[in-house]
């Protein structure tokens, strides 16, 4: 992320770079790295490549110096405008934030050392709603594959059924995508260091602690819809987080959770049986490519928050 006042030099940020650009001489390793560049919650494209190889040490800030044209401030600490798209700061609130593996770095791309295999999106955004947004599902299969600061988790589906079809829809995904996950109960213990997909209803997923900043909006959980009556209804939000559209019945859900930096938590849920089966089914690259999150609906999957992208 950028800044331009000292609200944004808080070091909750995700963009926050405390010195220096830290590319060593390291070794190269194999595994490469992608680079994206959007904006408005991820709706629009505005670059994208790839690199088949990273040096020891090479971070988040190098890698977008090198492909992109870039202004910084702060001692190049903090990115004001990728190839001429600046941000505006306190007054026009519009910034640069960037991802890992779809979550949301807690040090500055400065500070962030990539690590192979790396999927890294820069978006330029409206922060009038929230400041912060903790994951994304736009990396998809990411974080399952790579995991997260480095580390490969252990990836495990938490079904309210085990025979359900969603949930046998979401577990040949991942494996199809290269993930090999182990199935649980809803709920189970044992949070800390594991990447969780939660598939369930609302009324069942709600219960999920790690879940629940979504159901108090956007400025929580960074997820531009809302549910309602216990998960019965589900108001589709935009960038402000103002009510576009309520959901019709059947409708799907598919957000990203990090809590804490020991969490990873994804939710394939909606308002009924059918509207978790359209999320499952849903859970594909294509789709969610770039997305914060996407609403499954009878006429088909958009990202949210809606009306960004235009």
């Amino acid at each position: 992320m950028t800044s331009r006042a000292p609200l944004l030099l808080a070091p909750v940020l995700s963009a926050l770079a405390l010195a220096g650009c830290g590319l060593g001489p390291g070794e190269q390793r194999d595994g490469g790295a992608t680079l994206r560049v959007t904006r408005d919650f991820g709706q629009r494209p505005l670059s994208g490549t790839s690199v088949k190889r990273v040096r020891e040490g090479q971070t988040v800030m190098r890698l977008l110096q090198s492909k992109r044209r870039v202004r910084t401030r702060y001692g190049g600490g903090f990115v004001q405008s990728i190839d001429g798209l600046s941000g505006r700061g306190a007054g026009g609130r519009h910034d640069w934030f960037f991802f890992i593996n779809g979550i949301e770095s807690s040090v500055g791309a400065a500070e962030y050392k990539l690590s192979p295999g790396d999927v890294v999106q820069w978006d330029y955004r409206d922060w009038t709603a929230t400041m912060r947004v903790p994951a994304i599902v736009g990396a998809y299969p990411e974080p399952f594959l790579e995991g997260r600061d480095g580390k490969r988790l252990p990836v495990r589906v938490e079904c309210e059924s085990a025979a359900s079809e969603p949930c046998r829809e979401v577990k040949d995904r991942l494996g199809r995508a290269g993930v090999k996950p182990t199935g649980a109960s809803l709920g189970a213990p044992g949070t800390q260091g594991v990447a969780r997909v939660i598939v369930a209803p609302w009324r069942r997923a709600r219960l999920v602690a790690a879940l629940e900043p979504i159901e108090r909006g956007p400025a929580k959980s960074g997820v531009f819809a809302r549910f309602t009556g216990g998960g019965r209804g589900l108001d589709l939000l935009d960038a402000q987080g103002r009510l576009v559209r309520r959901a019709a019945a059947g409708t799907g859900l598919l957000a990203a959770a990090a809590p804490t930096d020991k969490e990873v938590a994804w939710a394939v849920t909606g308002v009924d049986g059918r509207g978790v089966a359209a999320a499952a089914r849903a859970l594909d690259p294509r789709t969610l490519r770039d997305a914060f999150a996407v609403a499954v609906t009878p006429g088909g999957a958009v990202k949210l928050p809606l009306g960004a992208g235009r």
